[in-house]
């Protein structure tokens, strides 16, 4: 069959009739005809269209792993199903959830894509992963702060550790090659904001005591895990979401296990190695790291650089070894300054 227009919109003529947006492209990802929904719905007559790359659409919006996720299924001649934000004619961003389908019309490849949009639902607003995890940021930055008012310099402290979970979290599966679900990372970010806020029920003279502390003070101060995570147990239960419950593993493992040691004699269960949440020892280095370089009413602010050799000396003891030597490459990298 050739690239004939008029023979392959007889070949695809019923799926053409479908209410959905249909696209159909050549093995080159080359437009070679669209339906009436594709151009009600993206403002693209089907003459302008012809011939052009499938990503005309494309709006700068969708998450790269996306379009792999995409190319690596095609490739292996396999059926896709994904979501894309794409750009109407007028510049308008719509959401479509959208099937490709492999399509071979004597011995020739085609695409089908079928897309559908997602904000003419009769229910509900959609909302693109990226503003998900923006809105929960948002909302999880607020909480931290919220639980920690008394202090007005925790909002820096708060804002440094993210940062820094940021940038070692990225670098630990770029150095050893995390396999984790795709939205791992951005938790792992998102959640280190709440590491401590369990605190906000530790009363004040035991919280900024300068000084050592009493054994009873020092019980008392690693009560704040728990705390913390039954401060995030009553939030999910107002809730009432199965939903959010799976998304707040992540902060409860951070909350709960961050003053675990990888020598099994932190707190609260004196958990032990690969049995502490990887989360969990991302952030206890990076709120390590933050409380040596930070000035606080017990101490004064260490140097950097005998931060990070007090960080290497805590390798095997107090620290996952990995973890550790990931930080230490951003520095050597001046990526924390």
């Amino acid at each position: 069959m050739s690239d004939d227009k008029q023979a392959i919109r007889k070949h695809f003529s019923q799926i053409l009739q479908l209410a959905d947006a249909v696209m159909i492209t050549n093995d080159r990802h080359q437009i070679c005809c669209v339906n009436d929904s594709y151009e009600r719905i993206t403002g693209y007559r089907n003459d302008e269209v012809i011939g052009k790359n499938a990503g005309v659409l494309r709006a700068g919006k969708t998450p790269p792993e996306t379009y792999q996720h995409m190319y690596e299924a095609l490739a292996a001649n396999e059926p896709w199903s994904g979501v894309f934000t794409n750009r109407r004619r007028t510049g308008e961003l719509w959401h479509s959830s959208i099937t490709i389908t492999p399509y071979y019309v004597e011995d020739k490849l085609y695409y089908v894509g079928i897309f559908r949009i997602l904000e003419e639902l009769e229910r509900g607003e959609y909302l693109d992963e990226q503003r998900v995890d923006n809105l929960k940021g948002s909302l999880l930055k607020a909480l931290a702060i919220s639980c920690e008012i008394r202090d007005p310099g925790i909002e820096n402290h708060l804002i440094r550790v993210q940062g820094l979970c940021d940038l070692l979290v990225h670098r630990y599966a770029e150095m050893y090659d995390l396999q984790a679900p795709s939205n791992y990372i951005s938790q792992v970010i998102n959640d280190s904001i709440l590491h401590d806020i369990g605190k906000s029920a530790i009363p004040e003279g035991i919280l900024y005591k300068p000084g050592s502390l009493a054994p009873y003070e020092r019980k008392i101060i690693e009560m704040h895990p728990q705390i913390g995570v039954d401060i995030l147990d009553k939030i999910n239960g107002e809730l009432d979401d199965d939903l959010l419950a799976n998304e707040f593993v992540v902060s409860k493992n951070i909350i709960l296990h961050h003053h675990e040691r990888w020598d099994g004699t932190g707190y609260p269960y004196k958990l032990k190695e690969n049995d502490i949440p990887l989360e969990a020892r991302i952030v206890s280095v990076v709120d390590v790291y933050d409380a040596l370089t930070t000035k606080r009413p017990y101490k004064e602010k260490w140097a950097q650089k005998s931060a990070i050799e007090w960080l290497i000396e805590q390798k095997g003891k107090q620290f996952d070894p990995e973890v550790v030597d990931a930080f230490v490459s951003l520095y050597e990298e001046g990526a924390l300054d």
